[in-house]
């Protein structure tokens, strides 16, 4: 935990909330086209991988067929999954009115229903990134990834769990909806998850069928092959999500917050906990498109809803108001990021745990830093 409240004065909060409004709006005034064509042409290129993927894999026979067939599904499934489906479901192109880019309406290419998705993600871990207690996503209930987390010997295995959920990431993410370990605690009943449970259970049918019986039956000899094939772009979707999404809240230097701290937060200080509470990914364009441009974590938590393909337009005016307050801004490449993230899951698997990160406080009286 770090002092949020001693990061910034009350009319400085204030200040810096009304920069960040400021630059929101204006670019969801300058919204148009150009963001339709460029997410049409996203679902194009992803739609024409996976066409291409399935088609290959009628090949898989051929070594080099069923490995460029496997290469093509799984950017198409990160696609669908990252630049595509999160983007969409958190509204990004309601703007547009377009059913097809509805948040509302688009399911993605993974066994998590988008429904649950949108409650668990968009609603809790974004109204509460990373309030120990409240943001769900701080260990995903399986893992101890704070030192605010009490030890017990279960997170001895925190190596483990780490590794069994990225190989199996996106069943973690549909069972992440059931709040198993909140029904343990009798915080909910069982008869709460029962509609959650059932889009569930016909969300996983639909997908276990699509990839590991009906494709593979249309391959007739090559069904071992090809299930193998489909099996393996999930994983490879699995572990690239997992990377991903892990860099961008778990880093060393990322903090965490309180229930107290964060009691009757307003605008501005919402803003200061999406930064404090955020990482970056640097890298080039098409790592970004690949991310989904969650590499560009901050920007994101703070502008949810405006399209993902502004964030690096923004990204630099986002570190100067974070220069000009004196907070951090944190980033770094993926393998920097990862390896700080696989640093703390093996420390807090610990009861020892590793000194926490301290803020950097400010006097009443601090001036800012000049833009």
């Amino acid at each position: 935990m770090t002092g949020l409240q001693d990061r910034l004065t009350p009319e400085q909060v204030e200040e810096f909330g009304r920069e960040l409004d400021a630059l929101r709006q204006r670019i969801v005034d300058d919204l148009g086209q150009e963001d339709v064509d460029y997410i049409h042409t996203v679902i194009k290129t992803q739609r024409g991988l996976e066409v291409a993927g399935r088609a290959l894999l009628f090949a898989g026979f051929f070594p080099p067929a069923w490995l460029a067939g496997v290469g093509a599904l799984s950017v198409a499934k990160i696609l669908d999954n990252m630049e595509i489906g999160h983007n969409v479901m958190h509204g990004q192109y309601d703007w547009t009115r377009d059913p097809a880019l509805s948040s509302q309406r688009f399911e993605w290419d993974t066994v998590a229903p988008a429904e649950n998705w949108r409650h668990s993600h968009n609603y809790i871990h974004h109204t509460y990134t990373n309030i120990v207690d409240k943001d769900r996503d701080v260990g995903y209930g399986i893992l101890r990834m704070d030192t605010a987390q009490k030890w017990h010997p279960y997170y001895l295995g925190n190596p483990v769990y780490a590794t069994l959920l990225a190989l199996f990431f996106q069943w973690g993410v549909m069972l992440h909806d059931l709040e198993v370990e909140n029904v343990v605690k009798g915080e909910r009943s069982w008869a709460d998850n029962v509609p959650v449970l059932r889009r569930i259970l016909r969300k996983a049918g639909r997908q276990v069928g699509k990839d590991y019986v009906l494709f593979p039956l249309l391959t007739g000899p090559l069904a071992p092959l090809t299930f193998l094939g489909n099996a393996t772009a999930n994983l490879t979707r699995n572990l690239w999500a997992f990377a991903i999404i892990f860099c961008g809240h778990f880093p060393a230097d990322v903090e965490s917050f309180s229930e107290e701290e964060t009691a009757s937060e307003s605008r501005g200080q919402w803003y200061l906990r999406q930064i404090l509470g955020s990482a970056n990914i640097s890298g080039g364009p098409l790592f970004h498109i690949m991310s989904g441009n969650l590499s560009h974590q901050i920007e994101h938590h703070l502008f949810p809803d405006i399209p993902a393909r502004r964030y690096p337009q923004i990204a630099g005016e986002v570190r100067a108001i974070c220069e000009k307050y004196g907070l951090p801004y944190h980033t770094g490449p993926l393998h920097r990021q990862l390896w700080s993230v696989a640093k703390k899951i093996v420390k807090l698997a610990l009861p020892f745990p590793p000194s926490s990160p301290s803020p950097t406080t400010v006097e009443p009286d601090r001036q800012l830093r000049a833009a």
